[in-house]
């Protein structure tokens, strides 16, 4: 199975607006959920559930006005979850080339009609850096779970 990005394309509306005149991160996160369901739904071939976000890192300011492109590839799979590296850029619509604003890491698990996990296909790195992406996502479970048995007493 090719894991090709999904790639979505738009310009950001004033309805996007922030109380600092740029795109609200709610906004940014919203597209990222958007992005990374295509991503997993089409991946899996089923219904998809967003599990976990983690990290997500705005690096720069969206400006009203200017495209945005977010894109979505599958970078681990285990039984039922798929890890999808997502990263969101910005131009403005005089400019030729794109800046890296947002990035983040989204976990789905593909569901049945009554919410149980069915397995996905499994993904396989080819190339250095589909290895190297990988890693990441493994490093990165790792982390997570130290995370999560540091919150346990406040759950």
């Amino acid at each position: 199975m090719q894991n090709k990005p999904i790639t979505f394309q738009f310009i950001s509306e004033p309805s996007d607006v922030n109380y600092g005149g740029n795109v609200h991160g709610g906004s940014v996160m919203k597209w990222i959920d958007q992005a990374g369901y295509a991503c997993a739904t089409t991946w899996s071939g089923n219904y998809s559930v967003t599990v976990y976000v983690g990290g997500i890192r705005f690096y720069e300011p969206i400006k009203i006005g200017e495209v945005v492109k977010v894109d979505a590839q599958v970078i681990y799979t285990g039984t039922s979850s798929m890890h999808i590296s997502i990263n969101v850029f910005s131009r403005n619509l005089k400019q030729p080339t794109f800046d890296k604003k947002t990035h983040c890491i989204i976990v789905f698990v593909a569901v049945d009609e009554n919410g149980k996990k069915l397995p996905v296909p499994k993904w396989t790195p080819e190339t250095e850096e589909e290895k190297q992406q990988e890693m990441y996502a493994k490093r990165l479970m790792e982390l997570r779970t130290q995370i999560e048995d540091e919150m346990k007493p406040f759950l």
